[in-house]
């Protein structure tokens, strides 16, 4: 009986993947998201991180998934900010990464600390504060030895002066930071 229970949660766990994947495919599709720019692999990893922490209890508000589409250069709006409630993009903005973690494109992540180095992963928003630039968001990284160290690292996302239209049409590319968004 052992090995059948075993059997059956796996399957159940397959059963599962497969729902959220489906579940992915039709929002990502219904939406349109292909024409935004928004990768399907993005949106497909972000979905099921997003699934998982619902469904564990972890997100207070329910209603808004943002991406940053790390696979796009820094000259693109690559972040996305969706109602997934309403199936709609809300908007999209550009977004940096960490200067250690390329130029235009973000090749190198790390959770280590000092590393200047953004960490892929979920997050999830603990609340705001007004600090050296402005209104910021703090984020906490749900992901144990990938992003967990975001807090400890002081990883928030803030609005920057070298993340601009006038930034990127005077060097091509966004400015990086030490590892916020």
């Amino acid at each position: 009986t052992v090995a059948v229970a075993h059997y059956s949660k796996a399957a159940v766990l397959r059963a599962e993947k497969r729902m959220i994947l489906a579940m992915a495919t039709s929002i990502y599709d219904e939406m349109g998201l292909e024409d935004s720019g928004l990768s399907r692999q993005a949106f497909e990893t972000a979905w099921t991180g997003y699934y998982k922490l619902k469904k564990h209890g972890r997100l207070r508000r329910t209603n808004v998934l943002t991406i940053a589409d790390f696979s796009q250069s820094s000259a693109n709006q690559r972040l996305y900010v969706i109602d997934v409630r309403n199936r709609r993009l809300l908007y999209r903005t550009y977004v940096a990464h960490g200067i250690n973690s390329g130029q235009e494109f973000a090749s190198a992540f790390s959770n280590k600390m000092e590393s200047c180095k953004s960490s892929l992963g979920f997050y999830i928003t603990t609340g705001t504060y007004y600090g050296f630039n402005g209104l910021s968001l703090r984020i906490e990284g749900m992901d144990k030895g990938y992003n967990d160290n975001a807090s400890r690292r002081a990883i928030v996302i803030h609005g920057a002066t070298y993340v601009s239209t006038r930034i990127l049409h005077k060097y091509g590319v966004m400015g990086t930071t030490f590892g916020c968004p």
